[in-house]
Parts: C-alpha cells; structure tokens; sequence
C-alpha cells in the first residue's frame, strides 16, 4: 500500500472522529503543530524509529511531547507506533488537513506578492479565487518576493495564477523570440 493511501486512511478516521465531535478546526490546528514539531525536529523521528526504545518508551515520548493536544490526536500518534508507522505522522497531518479543507469547501493557497499583503487584500484574492477553484474561501500564505516586480502570482493546489509583471514580461519575451 502507498504511504499516501495508508495516511489517508488514518486521516479518514481521525476525520470522522472530529466530525462526529465538532473539533474539525481544533485538530487541524494540532496537526499543523506536530508537522511542524516533527519537521523541525528530524531526530524526533530517527528516535521514533529507532529499536532500541520499546515502543511504550516511545508512547510516553509522544505523550509528553503532545501533552497539551486532544485525546484524539494523541491517540492517532499512540495507533502509529504502535503499528510502526511513525514515519507516516506528517503524511497522516497533511491527509486530514486537505480531507478538513475539502470538507470545509477551502483551499490553501500561496500568494506571492512584492510587499506583504493586507488583511483587506487577503480577504479580496480569497473571494476572487475561491470561486475559480471550486471552493468557498482560500486560506491564504502570503509570500514577499521583490522580484516579481509588481502583481501577484497566486498557488492553490496544482495550479499557478500569475499575474505578476515578472511573469508578463516573460511571457511577452516568448511571443517575440517565437516570431
């Protein structure tokens, strides 16, 4: 089985589990940190995996390392190590989340613009877009890059929306070196 089907699968539960619970928001959240741990922490991991912990070592880690999180998220971490699925933990974290987002009829989306965005600004690409891409709103993270000279480029998903002066003119040096 692929690592993105055994992540979907977990997140499909833990999924229901927050539906059936009304904490769809508070989960996502919690998973957003445990990526971000378990990304900036590439040896939590490694220790995760490594044999030489029991795997009850290894849930009291987990345990107080995620003190603060919801049973339903520390039980998922519990489900995976003991399963000796760590390594899925982050996959799981984006597998609910796009399943939370698809729910919810949003999108994230990543915006780079060549000064930070406001939050009117914010709130008008979102409303532009979301319609565009089939969903209700975006949520949107706002990337500063000088280079685009002036406009926006705009990420949701697999597809890229750019409006940028940058982009224009590459676009316009295509068609004349092309003539």
């Amino acid at each position: 089985m692929s690592n993105s089907a055994v992540a979907k699968r977990y997140a499909l539960a833990l999924l229901e589990i927050a539906k059936e619970h009304q904490q769809l928001q508070l989960i996502e959240e919690e998973l957003r940190v445990v990526k971000t741990v378990f990304q900036e922490n590439k040896e939590l991991l490694l220790l995760l995996e490594s044999p030489k912990l029991t795997i009850q070592e290894k849930k009291e880690l987990l345990k107080s390392a995620f003190s603060e999180a919801s049973t339903y998220v520390v039980n998922t971490l519990m489900i995976l190590t003991e399963r000796h699925r760590e390594e899925y933990i982050t996959d799981v974290a984006d597998a609910y989340i796009e399943l939370a987002n698809a729910e919810r009829g949003i999108a994230d989306a990543t915006v780079e613009s060549v000064r930070p965005l406001t939050e009117a600004e914010t709130t008008q690409i979102s409303a532009q877009f979301a319609g565009k891409v089939g969903k209700q709103a975006l949520r949107i993270t706002n990337i500063v890059d000088p280079a685009l000279l002036g406009g926006l480029k705009v990420r949701i998903g697999n597809r890229i929306f750019d409006g940028s002066l940058r982009g224009k003119l590459n676009r316009l040096e295509k068609q004349l070196v092309a003539k």
